[in-house]
């Protein structure tokens, strides 16, 4: 099929959405039992960790970790936003900075000021969200911020979207005082499908969708390590205990521009592999053999790429071995561990 779709089904009795282009999966949401991030808690201060500047907090979910705490003391309570996923044996992330996300508005009680998205450029259109903005908000102290999905949106849902997100942080914010608590437990699947995959696209809604349009095949693809790239080539995606493992092979092609085009392809595609398999933390390269002059093109490809996927990744450059080294959020649980515990 050409064009976009998400289908939003189940998976093993779980909820999930797909984003699929030109047929192509290009981003996977399957639900789990972990906390989601965007989880609100009322956590109570534990305590620090020496050398670190942190907090260990305690909430109904387990044990999290808080950074750069300032005059917060044991048994506190504060309120803190699940921000990712934990690694095995370690603490939920958190942060005291919360953020009340929606499809066209983020309201943030901790930064006051209403702003509007760089990307909406006309004039107009921003004189008439910062309209809306300042008749939904009122004297609120409360700041706001208008996503680039307001641009072409109907002018009352915006007004709904932001008055639901302030009243919630109103109400979330109202309710610090107390023991352990969970206040929200963040989005699922099926509505961060329609808070951030907001570009125009058909929507699959029928039950066994995932089965109709190719999703149960692309997922099993990718239980297996190797990922076919173009011009024949190929690379290994295989995460280990300390660090996700790529290597890049130039198949049958012995031209002397083989490695380059191979490095390229793997740039290029690497990101979006890496997302649906719920992979970060660090991310080493094997890359197939290529002269230093080519390296500036492998460099701008992946950038672009990274660009376009929306997960924070650092790219720290290449090794004196000739590897490359990637620095990648731990925004997902690995999918190997949600369809473990799917099938459990």
């Amino acid at each position: 099929m050409k064009g976009r779709m998400i289908v939003l089904d189940q998976y093993e009795g779980r909820e999930a959405a797909a984003l699929l282009e030109d047929g192509r999966l290009i981003d996977l949401l399957i639900d789990s039992d972990a906390p989601r991030p965007g989880a609100i808690y009322r956590a109570i201060a534990d305590k620090p960790v020496k050398g670190q500047g942190g907090m260990f907090m305690q909430t109904p979910d387990g044990s999290a970790f808080l950074r750069q705490i300032k005059g917060l003391a044991p048994g506190q309570a504060l309120l803190v936003q699940v921000t990712g996923y934990a690694e095995e044996g370690k603490a939920l992330p958190v942060t005291e900075r919360l953020l009340f996300k929606s499809r066209y508005a983020i309201v943030t009680p901790d930064a006051p000021g209403l702003n509007i998205s760089r990307k909406i450029r006309d004039e107009e259109m921003r004189d008439l969200l910062l309209g809306i903005a300042h008749e939904v908000m009122g004297g609120s102290d409360m700041g706001l911020i208008l996503r680039s999905s307001c641009e072409g949106a109907e002018a009352g849902e915006i007004a709904e979207d932001i008055a639901a997100m302030h009243d919630l942080a109103v109400a979330v914010m109202g309710d610090a005082e107390g023991g352990a608590e969970a206040l929200t437990e963040g989005d699922g699947p099926h509505a961060l499908a329609w808070r951030d995959w907001t570009d125009e696209a058909q929507i699959e809604t029928d039950e066994g969708g995932f089965e109709a349009h190719g999703v149960l095949d692309a997922i099993d693809d990718l239980s297996a390590a190797v990922v076919r790239l173009s011009g024949g080539a190929s690379m290994y995606v295989e995460p280990t205990r300390a660090f996700v493992a790529v290597d890049v092979n130039t198949g049958a092609d012995t031209s002397l521009a083989a490695g380059t085009k191979a490095n390229i392809a793997a740039a290029r595609d690497l990101p979006r592999q890496l997302r649906l398999r719920g992979l970060g933390g660090q991310v080493i390269l094997d890359l197939a053999p290529m002269p230093k002059k080519d390296r500036p093109g492998f460099e701008s490809a992946l950038r672009k790429a990274l660009r376009e996927d929306g997960i924070d990744t650092v790219m720290a450059g290449f090794t004196p071995l000739g590897n490359y080294e990637l620095q990648r959020k731990r925004a997902r649980l690995p999918l190997s561990e949600v369809l473990r515990g799917s099938a459990q």
